[in-house]
């Protein structure tokens, strides 16, 4: 299936142009609009090509490190299963942390637990030193 990067491109300047930003916090998963991506990057979905993220590090109001989440399940150094309350197993994809800006932040879901939090900081440092 081919990718309709025009609707994304389009979607992506509606982005920009917004000149608020949602107050958010490092442990927070959000819906935010990751797009349509290259290869086995992670895409977004549905009309604001969203995708749940966690906010990893947050650097100031205005950008974050994000780690995009998916309920397909996998084991390895770049997955560590992440626990939002609702019973829906999802793991968060350390391999694919990026720096986003906050005008893609859309809707925020859940807070992680400061223990899940942890051993998601420690698989990072550990995949940094791998």
């Amino acid at each position: 299936m081919e990718k309709d990067f025009q609707k994304w491109h389009k979607a992506k300047k509606e982005l920009d142009k917004n000149l608020s930003r949602l107050f958010f916090h490092e442990r927070e998963v959000w819906w935010c609009s990751t797009g349509l991506n290259i290869g086995f990057e992670q895409d977004g979905r549905g009309e604001y090509f969203a995708r749940p993220i966690l906010i990893f590090k947050k650097f100031n109001n205005e950008v974050f490190w994000a780690i995009p989440l998916n309920t397909k399940i996998k084991k390895g150094k770049f997955y560590v299963s992440i626990e939002l309350g609702d019973g829906v197993p999802r793991v968060v994809i350390i391999s694919q942390l990026r720096l986003m800006d906050a005008k893609r932040l859309i809707d925020k879901m859940s807070t992680v637990s400061d223990d899940n939090y942890k051993l998601i900081q420690k698989a990072v440092i550990n995949l940094c030193n791998s």
